[in-house]
Order: C-alpha cells, then structure tokens, then sequence
C-alpha cells in the first residue's frame, strides 16, 4: 500500500477510468483531473467528472487551451508549412501531458501524475528510470513517449502497462463505467474531422498556394493545390494522371515543388534524427545496435545507431525503409526497452 498522492489525467475514457480504479486499489490518493485542451472537450470533462464521482475522488479541470496552442497547434501548423509531417501528440506529451500536468499536480499538493498510456516505466537499481513496452503489443505507445526526461519518469506511474486492452474492457465492464465500450479516438483531437489543411490555414493565417508538381529531375508535371496538402508516400488525391502510379517523394517548401514518382524512390536506408533524448543514459558514446520505429504504426526494424554529434544521430537501417517523412519521430529500442528517439530531419 503507498500514501502518496496520484492526480490521474483522465479524458473520459476507458483507459484513464480504469487507471483511476486500478490506483485506488494500490492505495494510492487518487484525484483525477481533465485539462481542456480544445473547444469541444465537455464532452470528456463530463465523462471523466462521472467517473470520479462513482469511484469517489476529488475531479480537477483546468483550461490549458493557451498552452495547447502555443506548444501543440501553433507547432504543428509550423511544422506543415515548412514541409514536414509533424506528429502532435509528441509534443502534447512533452509540454502538456508530462509538462504542465506535473507542475499542476505538485502546486495542488499530489507527488505524482499518472496516465492511461499503454506503457511501462521501471526503475534501474541505480535510480534510474527506463520506459519499456505495454505486454499488449498491440496498444503499445511507447514511441509516443520516448522524449520523457528522468525527472518526468520519476514523477509518473502507467497503471495500464502489464494490462491488455480487453481485460481494460472487461474491468470497466465489471465496474459499470459508462465508458466500458466506448470506441477508442482515431482522429488528431483538435482536427476531428481529418481536414488538415483547412485546420492550418485557420489557426496560422497561412494561406497555402498553388504549385508545381516535378518530376525527380525538376522536369514540371502538373499543379499541385498547396504543399500543407501532402505528405510522403502519399498515392491518392494527387488529382494528376501520370499513366502509371505516382506517389510523392519529396517536397521543398521554399520553391512550393512536390516531387512525384515511382515508390522506389520512397525506399532509403540511412535516416538523420536530431533533438535526441536518451533515457538509459545520458549519451551515446560509440554506435550501437538497435531496432527502430520511424512511425507510430511501423513495425520496429533493426538498425544500427550512430552519434552524430551530442544532439544528433544516424540510423543505418539493414534494409530500405518506406517514407522516413521529416518531421515524425525516430524512436530506437533495446528489446522491449526504448532506448531514445528524436525528429527526422532528412533520409539517404
């Protein structure tokens, strides 16, 4: 049993609600909290409130629509509009999930945060503190969280790591929580419906222009209707006939040029990874061998990690890997254990 405090950041599903149960019954004070990110969170505040309220704990909520934008939206409109590919949820777990959430936990008197991510974080018998897979592999979000410093993996517990998802469901079942079936999101939480573009042009004022679509050897195919429209590897929507497939394998920002062709040209074995955090150890010394995801959904592939400088690395994978998109993360693992992760700057 412990007698520390635990503020358990819950957005009205069933994986946080489960959390806060599981918690509870490792003796914890549990108290959760929603952090309104965006205009259409009541929905979740009133979930997550019901919850706590059946399960008998204190509910916070607090308004981090400012923050959110300033560290995540505004983010990720930048990140589009210079020709990458940017993952949100990165930099939402950075500055506000595992960021801000602590600052609130400790000014309101909690020792620790908790979440509902599919993850594991142990500590070493030298203090230091690791982060490994979910058991359910398939749920696994460890790569979501490879940017985690040892002062936040020391102040958060992931209640759900040994769990699978269905003997989530099946607890929340057992339970009478209202969220027991409820389907877990798919989308970006502040583009719902998917629509990127017209997101972009609405948060940044950026108004996206026509362009030229090349061939890899700048000969000029066609006009593309705005660079914040298309992402590596994309095929379809091109709204261009080429007589074959065509798919994008690059695009410059500066000149408004989407390159297309064939999808070999996708396929590169060296990728180039900056802004890197490394959480068995301070930094990588000499090179290593590895596996590694350059996506969410990418199954890890091995590798072998080179330093670069103190900030900087080289993945060298053992075969061609499809759309290393600059702008999405690169997280390298040890087994089961991550070992790190940074941005992808560029591939070769």
């Amino acid at each position: 049993m412990s007698d520390l405090k635990c503020m358990l950041g819950m957005s009205g599903g069933v994986d946080s609600s489960v959390s806060a149960d599981l918690l509870i019954n490792e003796g914890f004070s549990v108290a959760g909290v929603t952090l309104s990110l965006c205009e259409n969170d009541e929905r979740n505040i009133s979930d997550a409130k019901s919850v706590c309220e059946r399960l008998g704990i204190k509910h916070f909520s607090f308004d981090l629509k400012d923050d959110f934008k300033r560290y995540v939206i505004d983010s990720f409109a930048n990140s589009y509009i210079i020709g990458e590919t940017p993952n949100p949820c990165l930099e939402c777990n950075k500055h506000i999930k595992f960021g801000k959430m602590i600052e609130l936990a400790l000014d309101n008197g909690y020792d620790k945060i908790a979440t509902g991510h599919y993850a594991r974080v142990i500590k070493r018998e030298d203090g230091r503190y690791l982060l490994y897979k979910a058991k359910d592999l398939s749920k696994d979000q460890s790569y979501v969280l490879y940017m985690l410093n040892q002062y936040q993996l020391s102040k958060t517990l992931l209640p759900l790591g040994e769990l699978t998802k269905v003997e989530v469901r099946e607890i929340a079942a057992e339970k009478g929580f209202v969220n027991a079936d409820r389907p877990d999101s798919q989308d970006i939480c502040f583009v719902p419906d998917g629509e990127y573009a017209d997101f972009i042009e609405k948060a940044s004022g950026f108004k996206s222009r026509e362009g030229e679509y090349t061939d890899i050897n700048g000969n000029v195919l066609g006009k593309h209707k705005g660079i914040i429209n298309y992402t590596l590897g994309q095929r379809k929507g091109l709204g261009i006939a080429l007589g074959k497939p065509a798919f994008v394998i690059d695009k410059n920002a500066q000149t408004n040029r989407v390159v297309l062709g064939d999808e070999e040209y996708l396929f590169k074995t060296r990728v180039i990874v900056d802004n890197v955090n490394f959480i068995p150890f301070d930094k990588l010394e000499s090179e290593i061998k590895v596996t590694a995801k350059l996506r969410y959904r990418h199954n890890a592939e091995k590798a072998v990690l080179r330093p670069i400088d103190e900030n900087t690395v080289m993945l060298e994978f053992m075969k061609p890997q499809r759309a290393a998109s600059p702008g999405q993360a690169a997280v390298f693992y040890d087994g089961d254990m991550v070992i790190g992760g940074g941005k992808i700057v560029r591939a070769e």
